[in-house]
């Protein structure tokens, strides 16, 4: 006999419009996804992404950074609390404009995971849109990694390419990668959540992977399964 394994319980923090946000909560609606999002957190009163996860019926928290100059790891320890408060297990970025420091880190490694908006190692940091088009790569795209004290250097659990095409902005660009962003994270928590991330000399292996010859997804973001516990 069987029973169903418990859901990782996970906060996603936000500074804006959540949009990412918005694409976990819709995988998490289903029972079967791994991930519960047990909160919502924000460094930012007037941040957009609250009112949406409210509607969702998702618990809300902020901790405003700005009460906190000078002192980030007040400011962290103050979010722990709330973290701790509403039992949270993994920690999902996602439009979090904040740097952690080393210590919240190595205090959640393995169990905070950040999507960038480019095919890392390729530019890190900001501006990643515009940065590509000066580049005159033909390829751009976006990454899903556990979060490590390097900014943006962390084991990649998925990317997403799109092309570039002739005429694009940086506004063009960004609309067609938030599409894939929307697409691999949700699948990236989801294996991480299930436990089908395993770490081998620094970089990630994916149990649930089907990537395939020629895809531009990799792994491809199938659903991922809820393990099963023996009772």
């Amino acid at each position: 006999m069987t029973k169903a394994a418990r859901r990782r319980r996970t906060a996603v923090l936000i500074s804006g419009r959540g949009s990412n946000m918005a694409a976990l909560l819709a995988a998490a609606a289903d029972p079967a996804y791994p991930a519960e999002i047990a909160l919502v957190l924000s460094n930012r009163a007037d941040a957009a992404g609250l009112a949406r996860a409210s509607a969702a019926e998702v618990s809300t928290a902020v901790v405003e950074s700005r009460a906190f100059r000078g002192d980030r790891e007040a400011f962290e320890r103050a979010m722990e609390a709330e973290l701790a408060h509403h039992g949270v297990e993994l920690i999902a970025l996602a439009g979090f404009l904040r740097v952690l420091t080393p210590g919240f880190v190595r205090r959640w490694e393995g169990r905070l995971v950040n999507i960038h908006p480019s095919l890392l190692p390729a530019f890190p940091g900001l501006d990643t849109h515009a940065r590509a088009l000066a580049a005159g790569v033909r390829l751009h795209g976006c990454t899903v990694h556990l979060v490590t004290p390097d900014v943006d250097e962390g084991p990649i659990l998925a990317q997403a390419a799109v092309p570039v095409l002739p005429g694009d902005t940086a506004e063009s660009l960004a609309a067609r990668v938030l599409v894939q962003e929307h697409r691999i994270y949700p699948a990236a928590l989801g294996w991480l959540a299930a436990g089908q991330v395993r770490l081998v000399e620094g970089r990630a292996e994916i149990a649930a992977s089907t990537a395939a010859g020629g895809a531009l997804l990799n792994p491809l973001p199938e659903r991922p399964s809820l393990p099963r516990d023996a009772a």
